[in-house]
């Protein structure tokens, strides 16, 4: 096999040139200085025949080649990582493998509390980065930067494999105080109370909730719009308004703070939660058994929301 004098250890550098455009970017990515990595582009122009980024105003541009390029280096290094991984049986109770997850901070709350405590006990050595289910997610799983990556199937890029994860229903949540709402929530009650909404990314996206609504007919008063699920039951506390969240961390709020939980007062699908993965990595034993433990861990999940759902219906603290 000719590589023509390549140093394959250039295509890594190239990587993240490309993506970065700046070469002092791309040095603090890499862990290398800014003048090797200038060393490092000026050997892959050498090699190139070709600029491959261009100086224009304050930016660097890739050349015509450079775009080419893009994908079939992302391949190959993607490629070269699944072969470095590539073991005939995974050990997670020796592991010290790294996994790189991408879901939003719901998913996070309801699930990986469970998730790291089966791996403090069954894989020790195993470390995770929980990132942020930001509005390029999917383009983050094309490159490669993820292990796995969690969101609501609508949303799964149907060019890599998935599955399903768990589900959530939708409930609403208001101040135990809250003298404007009975024992029940009706839809006049619900359409006249101020909202508090989750609208995510730079571009405020509607969550799924707020789009049925739309699509019904119904516009809801939203006084309140933040950017993580999270902080929504925090912020009808004190208040006379109201939010329509997942059941999941409805109920895990509900053990810490002082809300009250009431139904949808129209019907709404269920969130399906699924687990994506890159195809090249459809044969990492580490990856399949992550997705495993992710099993596992909704399960669990999902009996201590019913626990906490049986508490609040017998009237339990």
């Amino acid at each position: 096999m000719d590589f023509k004098g390549l140093d394959l250890n250039l295509l890594y550098v190239l990587d993240a040139l490309l993506q970065e455009k700046s070469v002092t970017r791309t040095g603090e990515r890499i862990h290398l200085s800014q003048s090797a990595t200038s060393g490092a582009l000026a050997r892959l122009r050498d090699f190139f025949h070709d600029e491959l980024l261009v100086q224009i105003g304050h930016k660097l541009v890739p050349t015509p080649l450079a775009e080419g390029l893009v994908e079939p280096v992302r391949e190959m290094l993607m490629r070269a990582e699944a072969i470095a991984h590539k073991v005939p049986v995974f050990n997670p109770s020796v592991s010290t493998r790294r996994f790189k997850l991408v879901m939003s901070d719901y998913v996070v709350s309801v699930l990986m509390p469970e998730a790291v405590q089966l791996l403090e006990s069954t894989a020790p050595g195993i470390a995770v980065d929980l990132l942020s289910n930001a509005e390029n997610a999917v383009e983050v799983l094309d490159r490669g930067d993820v292990d796995l990556l969690i969101l609501p199937r609508r949303y799964a890029s149907p060019h890599h494999p998935s599955e399903a994860l768990f589900d959530d229903g939708y409930v609403c949540v208001a101040w135990t105080e809250n003298r404007a709402i009975g024992s029940s929530l009706s839809l006049d009650e619900y359409l006249a109370a101020g909202h508090v909404a989750v609208r995510l990314g730079t571009r405020q996206m509607p969550v799924f909730d707020e789009l049925v609504f739309e699509r019904l007919g119904h516009q809801r008063r939203l006084e309140v719009i933040t950017a993580t699920f999270n902080t929504v039951p925090q912020l009808v506390i004190g208040t006379s308004r109201i939010a329509t969240i997942p059941e999941r961390l409805a109920r895990r709020y509900a053990q810490h703070l002082a809300l009250r939980i009431f139904p949808t007062p129209v019907e709404l699908p269920r969130l399906d939660e699924m687990t994506q993965w890159h195809s090249v990595r459809n044969a990492d034993p580490a990856v399949t058994w992550f997705r495993e433990l992710l099993k596992r861990s909704a399960v669990l999940s999902s009996h201590r929301t019913l626990g906490a759902a049986q508490a609040d219906a017998n009237g339990e603290p």
